[in-house]
């Protein structure tokens, strides 16, 4: 069977910026567009509202003169407005070709918030049309509340669709506004416009307020659409828009009469990059880029997957550029602990095995999270033995902060025995005392990993005294892992989660400690 090449837009700069709270700079507006069209290879971008903003117009200005170097130029979109000609010439002054104006594709959105008839609705949008053709500009419009039209007045969409598919217009964009759609309803509506417009180019934008997004995506594209409208994270208003990777998946491996560009490796890379960007967290059970999708929990999962890989299926965590990984806690089997160990490159007899995975349970049961890290020092504790000597302390530290002064510390480490004292300064107390480790390692030639998430856990309900947990993720080569440390104080407990990634990171046995 002969496939059909399907168009993916996205639009994660402009609908996903909608996201309550978030909003991008210049440079990471145009990091993210350069990723998407680079290495994610997404066919389209829609990356601004016109009009909205100087900053708005700064970032779309850059990613326009990027484009126009590197040919990508006819895949920048920006969502425009009828209002005659002011957007267009927002958009000639920043550089972009192509419009997405915005229309009504309800009669309730047009007679209430407009408050015109169909005909002059009609007439003002041919206007936009030769005005932006005039100037060099392509045009693809959209039908705002389209999935509302099509339920409440369709004799009104067919009517629009007559005349829009009579003009110089590139694509028709069907929107799914308020999220509002079934998946039969998806399907229903646009197998009935591919029946009625086969020579039109149309693209569906889905919104996820009943968590229905991707299927939604998946019946449009059953039905003949012949583009689709995502965000990375699912990122948008309310609920969101269906998400870039899970609609990625569900085509290719469900729809095997239907060729995407997309390239699933980078996948996971742009999701975390927009998450740092925007600083909304992915959920960890986020379909694709969750931290829990690809971890098997119970012991009886991770003995299957030893044999012949029993519970695994077609999302494999290579596809998206991650691995499996073996969570440790109160239903880890010994099949757990031995994937972990694996990790590390370490081998414990049965005997000891099982003593090993008694003291993860009997954590787990206490409710406290047990990382692959975690286990040299479990093995020490639970065997008696000094398998793991922590050579690497932090002996002392005073930190200080003022106010109107830079907080500071002053810190005491000992390397292989040898002590160093230093002192620094930073934009916090946790950043002065990482700057005065970064001076002590430095006398002996050492490189710290670099510090890429830290996340603060309270529990919720407890009182100002309560324990907090911090978990600090770091990137060596190309290694990234994470530790973790228990204190009151948030500062301390970042202290402890340092120290055991001191002693994980670096072989110490080949450290020489450079006299002071």
């Amino acid at each position: 069977m002969e496939s059909r090449k399907l168009e993916i837009m996205d639009t994660t700069l402009r609908d996903g910026e909608q996201t309550s709270g978030v909003s991008f700079s210049v440079s990471e507006k145009l990091t993210i567009a350069q990723l998407l069209l680079e290495e994610l290879r997404v066919d389209r971008v829609e990356v601004a509202s016109a009009r909205v903003s100087q900053g708005e117009f700064e970032a779309v200005e850059a990613i326009a003169n990027w484009a126009s170097k590197n040919g990508y130029l006819g895949s920048v979109e920006v969502l425009t407005f009828v209002d005659n000609g002011i957007s267009l010439a927002w958009m000639q002054r920043a550089g972009v070709k192509v419009q997405n104006l915005l229309t009504k594709g309800s009669l309730n959105h047009l007679t209430h918030q407009l408050r015109k008839t169909p005909q002059q609705h009609f007439d003002e949008i041919a206007d936009a049309i030769i005005r932006a053709a005039q100037a060099g500009i392509a045009t693809n419009v959209y039908l705002e509340d389209w999935s509302n039209g099509m339920r409440h007045s369709p004799q009104y969409v067919l009517q629009y669709l007559d005349f829009l598919t009579a003009q110089p217009v590139n694509r028709i964009m069907l929107p799914d506004t308020l999220g509002v759609l079934t998946p039969g309803e998806t399907h229903q509506y646009i197998a009935a416009l591919r029946a009625r417009f086969p020579q039109a180019h149309l693209d569906f934008h889905a919104h996820n307020d009943y968590d229905l997004g991707t299927a939604n995506v998946l019946e449009a594209v059953k039905a003949g659409i012949d583009g689709l409208h995502l965000t990375v994270n699912g990122m948008g208003e309310r609920a969101g828009n269906a998400p870039l990777a899970s609609a990625v998946a569900v085509i290719n491996d469900f729809l095997a009469d239907v060729e995407i560009g997309i390239n699933e490796s980078a996948i996971f890379t742009v999701s975390k990059l927009v998450e740092n960007f925007s600083g909304v967290r992915i959920p960890a059970n986020k379909p694709i880029v969750g931290d829990n999708v690809f971890t098997q929990t119970a012991g009886i999962h991770a003995d299957g997957d030893n044999k012949n890989n029993l519970y695994f299926n077609d999302l494999l965590p290579e596809r998206f550029g991650r691995k499996r990984k073996y969570a440790l806690g109160k239903t880890s089997g010994k099949a757990n602990i031995e994937k972990n160990l694996q990790e590390l490159g370490l081998k414990l007899n049965e005997e000891d095995l099982k003593k090993v995975t008694q003291r993860v349970i009997e954590l787990g049961d206490k409710k406290e999270t047990v990382t692959t890290e975690d286990l040299p020092y479990i093995i020490s504790d639970v065997l008696a033995t000094k398998a793991h000597e922590e050579r690497i302390l932090v002996e002392s530290y005073v930190l200080t902060h003022a106010k109107g002064l830079r907080p500071s510390a002053t810190i005491a480490v000992r390397i292989n025995g040898q002590l160093f004292e230093e002192h620094a300064q930073g934009d916090g107390q946790f950043d002065a005392f990482m700057n005065a480790l970064t001076m002590a390692y430095a006398k002996n030639d050492i490189h710290l990993p670099n510090l890429v998430d830290y996340n603060v856990r309270i529990a919720p309900g407890s009182s100002s005294d309560a324990l907090c947990e911090t978990t600090i993720t770091w990137e060596s080569g190309d290694r990234t892992f994470s530790t973790r440390g228990l204190d009151s104080d948030q500062t301390v407990s970042a202290i402890k989660a340092t120290q055991k990634m001191l002693n994980i990171v670096l072989n110490v046995d080949q450290i020489e400690v450079i006299p002071t």
